[in-house]
């Protein structure tokens, strides 16, 4: 899987327990029903205690018998992060994924002193919770047989421009730093290969069916249903780690 897309193969997820960060938003509760529907275990974690409940109640209704949780962690704060690893390691046994989607988005016509604003906003949603997830679920994902950390990102990060300066920065930023965690898984591995990915899955932009209803005539050319991402993120434990692992999966066409 280097820098292509790869086959959609109906994937099993049955034992498996995932995390997913940022799982409030119209992303995150396709990502959390995808999950369920595959058979893994999922604990979600967002700032909006309501849309969150919601997102985790649709999961479990819509696939009985499905374990599905929510919580509220300071995704800012890395020993909350770390607290929160250590909990579901602890009352479930072992972690093989988390998910990253945490968004926010910030911009303007051209490159201006509001960007810095910006920036300081973006840097902490968008970058500091990759560092404080990534390196509090490390050791759990290098113990997994089927290790995933999956960032989303966006074509911005590849093609900036000048009124999403902030955004497309960070956004490289977080790139970064994941194909970093996945040097680090590599090298953990030797020859053997890593254990764990890292991963990141580019899109666009995200559209879901709120989106269409309020704008019937968009066409959201370019644009990744928040479905298809979610069964792209699936998708990911269905390939070798070794081949998912420090690479970029494009749901969009690439710049």
């Amino acid at each position: 899987m280097n820098d292509t897309q790869h086959s959609a193969t109906p994937q099993s997820l049955e034992g498996a327990v995932v995390a997913v960060a940022g799982a409030a938003g119209p992303a995150g509760r396709a990502t959390l029903l995808r999950l369920a529907e595959a058979g893994a275990t999922v604990i979600g974690a967002d700032a909006d205690v309501e849309r969150l409940a919601e997102a985790v109640d649709a999961a479990r209704y819509a696939h009985g018998g499905a374990t599905v949780i929510g919580e509220t962690i300071d995704l800012l704060d890395l020993h909350a992060t770390q607290d929160w690893a250590d909990r579901v390691q602890k009352d479930f046994g072992r972690i093989d994924g988390l998910v990253h989607l945490v968004g926010g988005w910030r911009g303007g016509a051209d490159l201006t002193d509001s960007a810095l604003q910006d920036w300081d906003l973006l840097e902490k949603l968008l970058i500091r919770t990759v560092q404080n997830t990534s390196l509090a679920f490390r050791p759990a994902l290098e113990r997994s047989d089927r290790g995933r950390y999956l960032l989303i990102s966006a074509v911005g990060a590849s093609k900036p421009t000048a009124g999403n300066a902030a955004y497309a920065a960070a956004k490289a930023a977080a790139e970064a730093w994941t194909l970093a965690l996945g040097d680090a898984f590599r090298k953990a591995g030797g020859e053997d290969g890593p254990r764990a990915a890292a991963a990141i899955l580019v899109v666009k932009a995200l559209v879901h069916e709120a989106m269409r209803a309020e704008r019937p005539n968009a066409k959201f050319a370019g644009f990744t249903d928040v479905t298809d991402l979610a069964q792209a993120i699936v998708e990911t434990w269905g390939d070798p780690t070794r081949e998912v692992n420090g690479n970029r999966l494009w749901l969009t066409e690439k710049p």
